[in-house]
């Protein structure tokens, strides 16, 4: 594989297909962070919820299969080789819902947005990427390593849920996954509607095989190759502001998994919205709307940075792990964007 692409052509491949995958579950499946929260608290339907619990399933179930058969390497990757700070995941993930809930999408919607033709959702990306890198390496950088230094774990077990309970058992970390997957796959699939509707549950299999796909083959790439690039899955926040920055000194970096999977979704999304029939150009015709998201924009930003990671980041990829940060992140997530839907819809009067 080797002989005809680069170690970093390989790795942008990887993000790419997994990245298609995302996009055409978003335009096809109506794969949607913000929508089933949405659904949940407004529209009295758990279905785009429990297509999140299958994709949560199937990958953390897929990935730990692979991790006991040695072909991923989770103790390499971003999420099980940083010290989990709580207050971090809490912060992080408050703001990022909120924001998320006043610019109408997560990172991953807006792209797939986008490859429909919604232009609103091109000025949420660019705002996104540029904050992330504001807070991630500009300006902002000192202010956030002075309270939520981002440091490598020193103990012996990794912070997730499985190697935690691995450690107490002595059960083997694979097969503790493994089983958790499956239990919370069956205990999504515990809806009749659910069940009912064979679309929804194959593109939800088919979010958590992108993300283990991710995990996959990148473990590849990092064992087989000599330039030691990182273990990573899909995640829509840093990896915004480097695809950015990609696209304007292309020639001074090197392409990398989070710029192939940027341009995925943004592929699969185009791609679905031409198969539905849905593609056709949207602008924002409301100053206030727009000022609205380009705020919502920049504090989810922010928000991913802290928590180190966005919906797709913490609640797919870091949650196929366990880490332990990823529900903490995600139930902060869901809380920050059900005080930003309360403000929208109802605003903050008090009840009578």
């Amino acid at each position: 594989m080797f002989d005809l692409l680069t170690e970093h052509q390989l790795a942008a491949c990887i993000g790419l297909l997994g990245g298609v995958l995302l996009g055409l579950a978003a335009r096809l499946g109506r794969f949607c962070t913000l929508g089933a929260i949405e659904d949940l608290l407004y529209g009295g339907s758990s279905l785009r919820m429990r297509m999140w619990g299958v994709a949560i399933g199937v990958s953390v179930t897929s990935s730990f299969a692979l991790i006991g058969l040695d072909l991923i390497d989770a103790g390499q990757s971003f999420y099980l080789s940083i010290r989990w700070m709580p207050a971090a995941s809490i912060l992080g993930g408050l703001m990022f819902g909120y924001g998320m809930a006043l610019s109408g999408n997560c990172g991953y919607g807006a792209i797939a947005r986008l490859g429909g033709g919604d232009l609103r959702s091109f000025v949420i990306v660019l705002v996104m990427g540029v904050s992330t890198y504001v807070v991630l390496a500009g300006p902002l950088a000192p202010l956030r390593n002075q309270f939520f230094a981002q440091q490598d774990v020193t103990t012996e077990i990794p912070p997730g849920l499985a190697h935690y309970a691995a450690a107490w058992s002595g059960l083997p970390v694979a097969a503790i996954g493994t089983g958790a997957g499956l239990l919370i796959l069956l205990a999504s699939l515990a809806n009749a509607e659910l069940r009912a509707d064979r679309q929804a549950l194959f593109w939800s299999a088919a979010v958590g095989l992108a993300v283990t796909s991710g995990w996959a083959g990148t473990t590849y790439v990092n064992a087989e190759g000599f330039d030691a690039l990182p273990v990573v899955s899909h995640s829509f926040s840093a990896p915004l502001g480097e695809t950015i920055l990609w696209t304007m000194t292309g020639g001074l970096r090197p392409l990398s998994f989070a710029v192939g999977s940027i341009a995925g979704v943004w592929t699969g999304a185009f791609l679905g919205s031409l198969i539905k029939g849905h593609f056709r150009w949207e602008a924002c015709e409301d100053p206030r709307e727009l000022r609205r998201q380009i705020i919502g924009a920049a504090i989810m930003g922010a928000g991913a940075v802290t928590a180190m990671g966005c919906t797709v980041g913490q609640g797919l990829s870091a949650f196929s792990l366990l880490a332990v940060s990823a529900p903490v992140t995600m139930l902060a997530i869901f809380a920050g964007a059900a005080i930003g839907l309360r403000q929208l819809i109802e605003g903050f009067r008090p009840a009578e």
